[in-house]
C-alpha cells in the first residue's frame, strides 16, 4: 500500500517538474553572458555559505569533520567553478573552418540530481553549477539522512541564481525524500538526464530508469608503495588523504600494497604520521563492526578512529588519524578488504611489483572496478608497466588518491562525480562536468561528392590487375 507520505512526495516531485519545465524554457534561451553571471553568483554563494553548510551536514549525518566538509564545499565553489567558468556552453562553441563543421551547444534538459549522505552539500553545489552552466534545470533527491542540509544548499543555489536573473524553479530539492519520489523523478517524461551519486542500488535504479544516466561505482582503491618511493612523503600523503573527512570520499585509499623490502621502514613512517596499527585482537574487534548482516555498517562510516574504537570496544590513542590492519586475503570474509568509507586501511605485503599487480587487481575486482588506483613510485618505467593494464579510470601517482582522484591536486577535471567506465558499469570514465550537461549539434557543409558507381568499378578493376 502506498502511504500518504509517499503520495505527497510524488506530488511534490511533479510540482517541481512543472516549475522546472517552465524554467528550462526560459534558461534555454539565455545568452552565454547571462548564464555565466548566474553561475558566478551561485559559486559566490556556495563560497560564502561553505562553513554553515558543512556544520549542518555533520550535525545532521554524523559523518566526517566540519573543517574538511568546508574544504569540499569550497572545492565545488572554487575549483569546479574555475574549471567551467570560461567554458562555452551556448551557441556555436567550435568552428572547424577547414572541414566546414560547426558545433552548437544545446541543453540536455531537466536533470535529476541524486545526492549521497556522505557529501550532501558539496555534491549539491557541484551538480547545481554544472547543470546550470549547460542551461539546464535540476531537481535534487537528497538522502533521507541528509535531507535538511542538502535542501539548504539547494535553496542557497536557487536564491543566488535568482539574484542574477534566473527563473524560479530552476533548482529545487525534494523535501520529503522517499523511494517512490525518487523513482518518479528519475522516470518522469520531463526528466532528461540523471546525475546519480550514491550507493550501488541507487545507481542501478538510475540506469534502470530508461533515462540517460551518469552514475558512479564503488571505489575500493588500492595504493601500491613501490620500493623506490619517497616513504616519508608517501606516508604523509596517504594518512592525510585517508583521514580527510574520515574517509567519506569514494576515491580515498582502502588498501596499501607494500613491497616487502621497505615494509618496516614504511610502517615506521606511517606511525610517525599518526597511523595506529591494530594488533590481532584489536583487528578482529574492528573487523566485526565494519559489516553488519553482510552489508557495510553505516555506524562506522565517516567516524573518527577513536569513535570506531569505541564502537569496537578497543582503546585508540587520541592522536591516531587512521587505523591500519595487516591482511593477506581479499573477500567478504575479510571486511577490512572492502570499501569502508572510514579511516580504516588494510595493509598487504608483497614480494615485488608483479605480485602487487595481481593483488591490486583482486582488490579492484572486489568492489572497485573502473574507479581509482594509487601508486607511490619514483621510477617512471615501473609506473608505466604497472598502470597500463589496470581496470581503473584514474591513477594517482605520488599523491593521496582522495585529492588526486577528484582533481584537487592533479590536472584531472575537478569533479565530485567520478565515472567508472564500462568496466564499472558506467557510461563514462570521465570526471563528470559541465561538458556532460550539453548536447552538441553539428552543422556540416558538404565538402566532397560521393563517387559515381562506374568510377568505383573502374578503381576496383584497376586494383585487381
Amino acid at each position: 500500500m502506498i502511504r500518504d507520505k509517499d503520495l505527497q512526495s510524488i506530488q511534490e516531485v511533479r510540482d517541481y517538474l512543472e516549475q522546472a519545465k517552465s524554467a528550462q524554457d526560459i534558461v534555454g534561451k539565455m545568452s552565454q553572458s547571462e548564464i555565466d553571471q548566474i553561475v558566478e553568483s551561485m559559486a559566490n554563494a556556495g563560497r560564502d555559505e561553505a562553513e554553515r553548510l558543512a556544520t549542518m551536514a555533520v550535525e545532521e549525518t554524523g559523518f566526517g569533520k566540519v573543517a574538511d566538509k568546508v574544504v569540499k564545499n569550497l572545492f565545488a565553489a572554487n575549483d569546479v567553478y574555475n574549471a567551467i567558468k570560461d567554458m562555452k556552453t551556448v551557441g556555436i562553441i567550435n568552428r572547424d573552418e577547414q572541414n566546414r563543421v560547426w558545433e552548437i551547444a544545446q541543453p540536455v534538459g531537466i536533470v535529476a540530481g541524486i545526492v549521497p549522505s556522505t557529501n550532501p552539500t558539496s555534491t549539491a553545489i557541484f551538480k547545481s553549477l554544472i547543470a546550470v552552466k549547460g542551461r539546464n534545470a535540476i531537481i535534487f533527491s537528497p538522502h533521507p539522512s541528509a535531507a535538511k542540509c542538502t535542501a539548504e544548499a539547494v535553496k542557497i543555489m536557487q536564491e543566488a541564481a535568482e539574484r542574477a536573473g534566473a527563473p524560479k524553479g530552476l533548482i529545487s530539492c525534494i523535501t520529503q525524500p522517499t523511494l517512490p519520489a525518487t523513482n518518479e523523478l528519475m522516470k518522469h517524461k520531463f526528466t532528461k538526464v540523471i546525475l546519480a551519486t550514491g550507493g550501488s542500488a541507487m545507481v542501478l535504479a538510475a540506469y534502470s530508469s530508461g533515462k540517460p544516466a551518469y552514475g558512479v561505482g564503488p571505489g575500493n582503491v588500492p595504493s601500491y608503495i613501490h620500493e623506490s618511493a619517497d616513504l616519508e612523503k608517501a606516508a604523509r600523503l596517504i594518512v592525510e588523504s585517508k583521514n580527510f573527512d574520515y574517509g567519506t570520499i569514494c576515491a580515498s585509499e582502502q588498501a596499501l600494497v607494500v613491497d616487502q623490502s621497505i615494509k618496516e621502514k614504511f610502517i615506521f613512517e606511517l606511525k610517525k604520521q599518526g597511523a595506529y596499527f591494530l594488533d590481532e585482537n584489536e583487528k578482529q574487534k574492528v573487523v566485526s563492526v565494519i559489516m553488519v548482516n553482510g552489508r557495510l555498517n553505516a555506524n562506522q562510516v565517516g567516524r573518527s578512529p577513536q569513535k570506531i574504537g569505541e564502537i569496537a570496544g578497543i582503546e585508540v590513542p587520541s592522536d591516531a588519524k587512521v587505523l591500519v590492519a595487516e591482511e593477506t586475503n581479499v573477500g567478504k570474509e575479510y571486511p577490512v578488504s572492502i570499501e569502508k568509507l572510514s579511516p580504516v586501511l588494510a595493509f598487504y605485503t608483497v614480494k615485488d611489483k608483479e605480485e602487487a599487480s595481481g593483488l591490486c587487481g583482486q582488490i579492484l575486482a572486489f568492489g572497485g572496478l573502473g574507479h581509482t588506483l594509487g601508486i607511490h613510485c619514483n621510477d617512471d618505467k615501473v609506473v608505466e608497466e604497472f598502470t597500463l593494464d589496470k581496470p581503473v579510470s584514474r591513477i594517482v601517482v605520488n599523491g593521496g588518491t582522495t585529492f588526486g582522484g577528484i582533481g584537487a591536486t592533479t590536472a584531472i577535471f575537478p569533479s565530485l562525480t567520478l565515472g567508472c567506465g564500462a568496466i564499472g558499469n558506467n557510461i563514462s570514465s570521465d570526471n563528470i562536468g559541465a561538458k556532460h550537461m550539453i548536447n552538441i549539434k553539428r552543422v556540416a557543409y558538404a565538402i566532397r561528392e560521393m563517387p559515381k558507381q562506374d568510377e568505383v568499378s573502374q578503381k576496383e578493376h584497376a586494383l585487381t590487375k
